[in-house]
């Protein structure tokens, strides 16, 4: 019966690693695609990124657009929906150092929140490691729980300011 359990949990390990390197593979060829459409953060935009820790705000490309990009994979999609990612309804995505924004849903809040995801992806060290454990707490604890979401939600009144 042991075997049994052990092979099992092997292949749903395995299909959770291909489903999150797949992940990893789109996000990393979005921001490649989509990065150099971006803009650079104003004054004000980088005083919000460094209030809620970002090292580096000055990498920061915010790109613009009708929606938010989401993969062709209909696997991902599917387990995106099934852990409350939906990216239809989706204002706003960091990949690292790019953060998608859906148009005319610009606001110091969105901004304070995707910039705690550019902060949580400097902390991992790689986009690759960020991305491994945030889809991770996505698969166990879902998008509405999941730490790393919590976290960029606390941080979004902290990275207002009052000039902007």
């Amino acid at each position: 019966m042991t075997n049994l359990f052990n092979g099992f949990f092997q292949r749903i390990s395995a299909l959770i690693n291909n489903l999150i390197a797949r992940g990893i593979s789109w996000a990393k060829k979005v921001v490649e695609e989509k990065a150099k459409e971006g803009r650079l953060l104003s004054d004000a935009e980088l005083i919000i990124a460094k209030r809620v820790g970002v090292r580096f705000p000055e990498r920061i490309r915010l790109v613009f657009v009708d929606q938010i990009p989401q993969p062709e994979d209909p696997q991902l999609l599917e387990v995106a929906r099934s852990t409350g990612l939906n990216f239809p309804s989706t204002i706003g995505l960091a990949l690292g150092y790019t953060i998608f924004i859906r148009n005319n849903n610009f606001s110091e809040k969105v901004l304070a929140h995707e910039c705690r995801h550019v902060y949580q992806f400097e902390q991992a060290g790689s986009i690759e490691s960020y991305l491994q454990n945030y889809l991770q707490s996505l698969l166990i604890d879902g998008y509405t729980n999941s730490p790393y979401e919590k976290d960029a939600q606390a941080w979004e009144k902290e990275g207002q300011s009052q000039n902007f």
